[in-house]
């Protein structure tokens, strides 16, 4: 007897549908073709034992299972379900003539109890835009993919719920999609800029990046409150939209770190490596190629501490999806995309001893080591960052001063009311919500500036010596100040402001 079961294959973060066709017929034994990796090889001694925990009989026959198509290569446990229905379909122990009309997708236990799977979100996305009625996963998946509406989402325990649910024995409802507190309570951070004193400058130049959506590099002493300031970047950035949360959810489920019984990831993420990452664990790759650090950082922060102790290599693989906003990792058999739409949040010291160069003191690092020291980011690199802030250390007086700073909440506002100008601004075109998202034809029409201006920015690049790349990262900060005033047009000061934080480039600290 022959029976199709139907499962997906999730590549990059998509769902490609696989088709596993069960057929029972004379002799004895067991073949599984359609390029299966190890993991699905073993599902055979998995399906046999969880069937004899579970009362049910394993076929003493030929079984012959196709995972079609079968040039993409099926990875993974995910399949164990999938092949064990179609097994029991076959053998008559399931007798269901709508079966071919669910998603089922599970890792079975040797209990017969059912393991959470990766990518569910993604798979359910997929199912509902195919037609299926239904998908049947395990129970701790249930709430991450009952966010798709018009599916009905199935979420067992074990693999006798999924027998009893197909024979009509047992009625088991479509899984509501339910909010955690987690994610009710999105906002309600722990660390607040309220928290930080002094530095009233660097809290400008956070606001202007969150308004922005723009890369920020943190340069000052050991001490001085890089981390501190970083860490509390997301307290003012605004809400994940619908479809944020979403396209942050799929990434996290595809590289397994939903929870189980979670469902949408309503914070932006906040990814901070340690500096000896590889390259292939920040941009992604692998023999099975997932997501790496700045995918994990989609819509949300990539800190990296202390720059220059990164490998060059790691940092200067980084600059294609600083640009692109995506990552593309390339096979020989395949080739998958990633989002990698981040804000790129950087410190450094300034020197190797973490103080910036003086003449006049004999003990500061001499100035050849400390432009050694600087050399090590690259100046393409450097580029690509928007706004380079000196965070000098705290007086005295301030850290005494018992007065709190203001409120990640009256900043956040402000960031919200800017980002929705430019979401008015840019409504017409796709994949651009924000100013740092910009490509040259839109800064030539949504950043125009005066004679006056012109003539300040001509200036500034003679004396600078700025790259093209810096010329538009300076209009495009400008236009975020611009838009934190709610002004029309770009003046001469919402340059001069944007045009100071370009401190490497006009070497600020030699």
């Amino acid at each position: 007897m022959l029976v199709k079961t139907y499962g997906c294959a999730v590549y990059g973060i998509e769902a490609i549908p696989i088709t596993v066709e069960t057929n029972i017929g004379k002799g004895i034994n067991f073949f599984l073709v359609g390029l299966p990796d190890s993991a699905i090889k073993e599902s055979h001694q998995r399906i046999k034992a969880a069937f004899t925990n579970s009362d049910f009989k394993f076929p003493q026959r030929e079984i012959t299972i196709n995972m079609a198509p079968a040039d993409i290569r099926k990875e993974g446990s995910a399949y164990d379900l999938t092949i064990a229905v179609g097994i029991l379909t076959a053998s008559e122990q399931i007798v269901n003539p709508e079966i071919d009309r669910y998603i089922i997708m599970g890792e079975l236990s040797l209990d017969g109890g059912l393991q959470p799977i990766r990518g569910a979100l993604s798979i359910a996305i997929k199912a509902r835009d195919l037609g299926y009625k239904g998908f049947v996963l395990p129970k701790q998946n249930a709430n991450e993919a009952a966010i798709v509406e018009g599916l009905d989402v199935i979420g067992i325990e074990n693999i006798k719920e999924a027998v009893d649910f197909f024979n009509g024995t047992q009625t088991i409802l479509p899984a509501r999609f339910e909010r955690t507190e987690t994610e009710n309570d999105s906002l309600n951070y722990l660390m607040d800029f309220a928290d930080v004193k002094g530095q009233e400058h660097v809290k400008r130049a956070l606001e202007i990046a969150a308004a922005g959506g723009h890369n920020i590099l943190l340069v000052g002493p050991p001490g001085s409150g890089k981390t501190m300031l970083a860490k509390r970047l997301p307290t003012i950035l605004p809400p994940l939209t619908l479809d944020e949360a979403l396209e942050t959810t799929k990434i996290h489920s595809v590289a397994g770190l939903v929870g189980a019984n979670h469902g949408l990831l309503m914070t932006r993420p906040f990814r901070s490596p340690h500096h000896t990452v590889s390259d292939v664990a920040l941009v992604g790759g692998g023999s099975h190629p997932k997501p790496g650090e700045i995918s994990l950082a989609h819509n949300g922060i990539l800190f990296l501490d202390e720059l220059p102790e990164y490998k060059r290599q790691v940092l200067e693989v980084m600059r294609q999806p600083l640009e692109d906003r995506v990552v593309t990792i390339s096979r020989a058999k395949m080739s998958v995309e990633y989002p990698a739409g981040f804000m790129l949040v950087a410190s450094m010291n300034p020197s190797p001893s973490g103080n910036f160069y003086d003449a006049n003191d004999p003990n500061s690092d001499p100035e050849i080591v400390v432009k050694r020291y600087l050399q090590k980011i690259s100046g393409p690199l450097m580029d690509r960052i928007d706004l380079h802030i000196e965070v000098p250390a705290v007086k005295f007086d301030e850290l005494a001063d018992g007065k709190k700073g203001e409120s990640s909440e009256a900043v956040r506002k402000r960031v919200i009311a800017a980002r929705n100008i430019q979401a008015k601004r840019f409504k017409e075109y796709r994949g651009i919500h924000y100013n740092a998202q910009l490509n040259p034809q839109l800064i030539d029409k949504h950043c125009q500036i005066s004679e006056g201006g012109q003539l300040l920015l001509k200036n500034a690049m003679d004396k600078m010596g700025l790259s093209a790349r810096s010329y538009g990262r300076i209009l495009k900060v400008s236009r975020t100040i611009a838009d934190l005033e709610n002004a029309e047009n770009i003046e001469p000061h919402h340059l001069a402001e944007a045009i100071q934080y370009r401190s490497l480039d006009r070497g600020g600290w030699m």
